[in-house]
């Protein structure tokens, strides 16, 4: 059997000779997601300079199913450029496309829109680059992705990290509130582009005082 809530399991289903023993399986780290990557990427034909070490610490928190997603999304790209092997390009944009969904370039954006998210993103960037203890950025864009992004700044950590110091989570939030504070300085107006960042914000503030304490 299997759950994400052992917490909420009534107490005679965990007694002796019934569901005794827990194994905890945890989403895997730097050297899991390579093998994970190896037995997906078995069937599929890499190009020679394809490092799957360099994919797995591309893609940090991701579960077994969203590193195959990434295998079979990297496959389909391929096919369809007519190409024998799936390359490092094709690897990263199935990364962009699990992370933030399909590109969607037929999305009409008016110049003033495409403006204020260049501005809004820009801000997220500055933020990430010049505090000390927020994640390197990897990739900045505004084309529209999925069913809400209008752009996104993809930060990726160097290592797998389990724990979070206080500076990292105040930085955390200036990088979040970046977008709004630059289309704030640049356009003296805030837009709604912003929710997203609020939500994450608000998220993160409450488990910084209620949950961590500080």
């Amino acid at each position: 059997a299997a759950t994400n809530r052992p917490d909420v399991l009534d107490i005679a289903l965990l007694r002796p000779g019934r569901f005794d023993r827990q194994i905890t399986v945890d989403r895997p780290d730097l050297l899991g997601r390579e093998a994970i990557l190896r037995v997906h990427s078995k069937n599929v034909k890499l190009a020679p300079d394809v490092d799957l070490m360099t994919v797995a610490k591309r893609t940090p928190g991701f579960s077994g199913a969203d590193l195959a997603n990434v295998v079979n999304e990297a496959a389909l790209l391929a096919a369809r450029r007519n190409k024998d092997y799936v390359g490092d390009g094709e690897l990263e944009e199935a990364i962009d496309r699990v992370i933030a969904g399909p590109e969607r370039k037929s999305r009409v954006m008016s110049e003033e829109e495409k403006k204020t998210v260049a501005y809004h993103e820009s801000g997220h960037t500055l933020m990430a680059a010049l505090l000390p203890n927020a994640d390197p950025v990897h990739k900045v864009s505004i084309i529209p992705r999925g069913t809400a992004a209008l752009g996104y700044t993809l930060q990726l950590p160097t290592e797998d990290r389990y724990l979070t110091s206080e500076s990292e989570i105040l930085d955390a939030l200036c990088v979040f509130l970046g977008g709004r504070a630059a289309e704030s300085l640049i356009f003296g107006e805030i837009s709604t582009g912003a929710h997203n960042d609020l939500e994450k914000v608000t998220r993160l503030a409450r488990d910084y005082v209620c949950r961590f304490g500080m």
